[in-house]
């Protein structure tokens, strides 16, 4: 043989190997797909989709299938594309059922925001799942990133954000610093939140972001201003927190302390230490010591700044000791509205001891509650007629902060029994007692307000990022976005002006199963929403 021919087919040879350990290489290192545009990454599924996967949570299947399906609906009209990103797995049984309580309200304000008046684009809904605390927010954001620049996603707005953690403020920060628009329809952490006033607004730490839901320091204010905690004696109350790095425990127990109190100094702040959001750790046994050290002051009501699987754990330890059959009241945040989902028979038995009296009892500020408007309208009616020779009044004397809120709770009742009706499986029906469903589906609304506020010229026109952020300073007043949770009017730094909270005890009765009593609504600023939801100069 030739020796050229020798050299020919050594180099074809090394080729083929060469070739051969490249396609072995990418066969054993191409990424572990769940779904298209979604990764696994250890035991989770991280990713961008709206094709119906359930990002391997059953409970939410239903639900995804169904937002699928009305992406299919208008994928042929003008639309844009929404994400809706928040943990999507899970181990916890009841927070599997929050996260379809999330979707669902998504998949309903999606439902509200192309069938409801007003031009083009629909909304196309995608799932992005960051993972467990956030963990993979970084990768999911790169990928919304590029959606945002894709002329077939066009991505304008990011919407979901269930946890007020360093991680949701990192992925708020990148998102808004791009121009890509957040609204957050359910973090109270006052981390993530713009400043008030012309230099804030005209230069704010994060450009285009929205909110629909007060801060830890406005939902303390208000509750401080609905309980009488300006008045309250300091030697009766005492703050129990979470030292675990945590935007909402930390903004919650500064909210907290910030109360003015009156009288001799009591106990000084009691802390603990919990593992994560979803574990308990040690906690039982950190909360038998604080409980001992409560008995021993005269304290009997109770600051809680952590997160609900503990404020469960520390109401149970607190009725467990139970010293001299006092009973005692904690007051916590929004995180506390879904504190019913994860009582037992048992729980309730614990809290109200044998003798069938309440030792503990848990109010604290929910974001909504169902009950809150038709209770407001009925108190408010017999007022009136007391006032006014027992007249009725009529729609127009109405307060708009009352029967604007309670007009968008029956369209939201109506749209869920359409949508039973029509035999979609949303995994469930949906329950607003715990103000999720409620409030995300508020964020959609909103997000399909500016939308079609902002879209002018030919319906197939594109509305820009900036010009969608930038319409959430003008829904106020005449756009005002009358809200299941209340109206919805946002400041200049995209902040909802005055937005109220409902007073929320849960109550373990004498027997059975406890409930969720409403009390009442409570304002940041003391008293209701100006008419037209017309925004002062100076606010509180």
């Amino acid at each position: 043989m030739p020796r050229w021919k020798k050299i020919l087919y050594a180099l074809l040879g090394t080729a083929a190997l060469v070739a051969g350990g490249l396609f072995g290489w990418t066969f054993l290192h191409r990424p572990d797909t769940c779904a298209d545009g979604v990764e696994r990454i250890g035991d989770e599924c991280v990713g961008v989709n709206g094709e119906g996967y359930d990002f391997g949570t059953p409970e939410i299947g239903g639900v995804a299938r169904a937002i699928a399906q009305e992406n299919k609906r208008i994928e042929k009209d003008p639309h844009v594309t929404v994400a809706m990103m928040l943990p999507l797995q899970s181990g916890s049984e009841a927070l599997r059922r929050q996260i379809r309580s999330d979707l669902q309200g998504a998949y309903l304000g999606q439902l509200r925001a192309n069938e409801g008046e007003g031009e083009p684009p629909r909304i196309r809904l995608v799932l992005a799942n960051p993972g467990r605390e956030y963990g993979h927010q970084a990768a999911v954001v790169d990928t919304l990133l590029r959606m945002a620049r894709s002329p077939e996603d066009r991505l304008r707005a990011v919407t979901g954000f269930n946890l007020s953690l360093d991680a949701t403020t990192e992925a708020v920060g990148r998102l808004t610093a791009q121009k890509i628009p957040v609204l957050a329809s359910r973090i109270t952490g006052d981390g993530i939140a713009n400043e008030e006033g012309l230099d804030a607004v005209a230069k704010p730490k994060f450009p285009g972001l929205a909110r629909i839901i007060p801060t830890n320091h406005e939902v303390a204010r208000a509750l401080a201003a609905f309980t009488g905690g300006q008045g309250r004696e300091d030697r009766r109350t005492v703050l129990v927190h979470d030292t675990r790095q945590d935007s909402y425990n930390e903004s919650l127990a500064k909210a907290f302390d910030s109360i003015e109190e009156k009288g001799p100094a009591g106990p000084a702040e009691m802390s603990f230490t919990s593992p994560a959001i979803d574990e308990a750790g040690s906690t039982g046994n950190q909360f038998t010591q604080i409980a001992n050290n409560i008995c021993s002051s005269e304290a009997d009501t109770v600051y809680f700044a952590g997160r609900t699987l503990h404020l469960r754990l520390f109401a149970l330890k607190l009725a467990e000791v139970g010293c001299e059959k006092r009973h005692y009241t904690i007051v916590s945040g929004s995180d506390a509205a879904s504190l019913r989902q994860y009582m037992s028979a048992d729980d309730w038995d614990e809290l109200r001891g044998t003798d069938g009296e309440a030792r503990v009892t848990v109010q604290y500020a929910a974001p909504a509650h169902p009950g809150a408007w038709q209770a407001e309208l009925t108190a408010w009616r017999k007022q009136w007629r007391a006032s006014h020779d027992g007249r009725e009044p009529t729609a127009k004397e109405l307060p708009q902060y009352l029967a604007e809120p309670k007009e968008a709770l029956d369209i939201l009742s109506n749209l869920i029994e359409t949508v039973r009706r029509g035999g979609t499986d949303l995994g469930a029906a949906p329950s607003l007692d715990d103000s999720r469903t409620m409030l995300v589906y508020d964020g959609m609304v909103t997000i399909g307000t500016a939308l079609h506020l902002v879209q002018s010229g030919p319906a197939d026109k594109v509305p820009g990022l900036e010009e969608v952020g930038q319409v959430w300073r003008r829904l106020n007043a005449r756009h005002r976005v009358p809200g299941t949770s209340g109206l919805i009017c946002l400041t200049g730094g995209g902040n909802p002006y005055d937005k109220p909270v409902a007073v929320v005890e849960l109550d373990p009765g004498r027997k059975g199963e406890g409930t969720l009593k409403y009390v009442g609504l409570a304002w940041p600023a003391g008293s209701p929403q100006p008419k037209n939801c017309v925004i002062p100069s100076r606010t509180p």
